[in-house]
């Protein structure tokens, strides 16, 4: 009996150890990029942007190329927590590369594009949406890639745990990036930060042709918050940012999954009850300069959502949300702003897009 006892109690002491060692490993691995780091920038063409000239520019959170129609995410309530396999991988990143072609874009913002993931199969996603986008005959462009988080290894799920991923966005413009930095965002400390990762935004130059600059940003913000001020602190960051270059004259675009309800009030458009605990909050209106304006892409006539919630497969039943949009400002004229349906078939978000000029 003794014996036993013994046994039971050193099993449950290496136990008790494999758990503080993983959890000292998770700590020590977790790392911030350093602030206004600078990115390489891919250049194939020098054009500059015109005023007057109306330009379209698309965004899409490709969901690291996981997200079929039939997939649903442990983080959302579902079940799975990587691609099912390298070749859903490849499936989802070409239909989502298709979809972004069909656009016609003169800038293209992807997120959530994993350069070595675990859950993506270390199928290096930046390069394969590249190379698809050149075989559709997209060739004289300029991009930027910047890391979002490399995270440590998740041992969670236990039987599919979701692993070790490296991920980031990606910025595709056929105008002339002079130059590019990636900007890290106010997170949470503590234990939470383990499951938001590192966050980040990328702002790009483009040189106009009156002398001012187009200034282009690509962003990501958080979704899996305990404290609703890192939100609030995110957007501080972001719209400073954007004041302090409207004031010296610049032009203002940006786009991306803000995992805000842009809308306000997308439950009530499409028709669907709130989540019970609702992680797409609006931005508060009194927030937004007077100077920015934002731009959540939709049709009074054919409302498009353009993310889901992946607490299940996909279906005329499933909680939508709009997350996905832009910001510009008062010097910009947006002509049109939509969502895509593609009925999530590669993502769950479809793509979004706005037409634009600068006056």
């Amino acid at each position: 009996m003794k014996k036993k006892l013994f046994k039971g109690v050193c099993i449950a002491a290496g136990l008790l150890l494999i758990l503080i060692l993983y959890v000292v490993y998770v700590f020590v691995s977790y790392y911030r990029l350093d602030d206004n780091l600078k990115l390489d920038i891919t250049t194939n063409t020098g054009t500059l942007a015109q005023t007057g000239k109306t330009y379209r520019i698309s965004s899409y959170n490709i969901g690291f190329g996981a997200y079929s129609d039939d997939y649903s995410f442990f983080m959302d309530g579902g079940t799975e927590s990587r691609a099912r396999s390298a070749e859903a991988v490849h499936t989802n990143i070409t239909g989502s590369a298709e979809a972004a072609e069909e656009l016609n874009s003169d800038i293209m913002l992807f997120q959530e594009v994993d350069i070595d993931g675990t859950r993506s199969h270390h199928v290096n996603e930046k390069e394969l949406l590249l190379k698809q986008l050149n075989s559709f005959g997209i060739t004289e462009i300029n991009y930027v890639f910047a890391q979002n988080y490399d995270s440590p290894y998740l041992f969670y799920p236990i039987l599919e745990p979701h692993g070790k991923n490296k991920s980031g966005i990606l910025t595709i413009s056929n105008m002339g990036i002079t130059s590019s930095i990636r900007r890290s965002l106010p997170i949470e400390e503590g234990f939470t930060k383990l499951l938001d990762l590192d966050r980040c935004y990328v702002k790009n130059r483009i040189s106009v042709e009156n002398g001012r600059e187009l200034i282009l940003y690509n962003l990501h913000l958080s979704a899996y918050t305990s404290d609703p001020s890192t939100a609030e602190k995110q957007l501080d960051m972001l719209f400073q940012d954007m004041t302090e270059e409207y004031n010296q004259g610049n032009y203002i675009v940006a786009g991306g999954d803000f995992n805000k309800d842009l809308l306000g009030n997308s439950a009530e458009i499409f028709g669907h009850e709130e989540l019970d605990d609702n992680w797409a909050k609006p931005i508060p209106e009194e927030m937004i300069p007077g100077n920015l304006r934002l731009v959540a892409p939709f049709h009074a006539e054919n409302p498009v959502p353009s993310c889901r919630n992946a607490d299940q497969p996909y279906n005329e039943e499933s909680f939508v949300v709009t997350v996905d949009g832009f910001l510009v400002s008062d010097n910009v004229t947006v002509k049109d702003a939509n969502t895509v349906d593609t009925r999530f078939k590669w993502s769950d978000h479809n793509p979004v897009f706005m037409d634009f000029e600068l006056d």
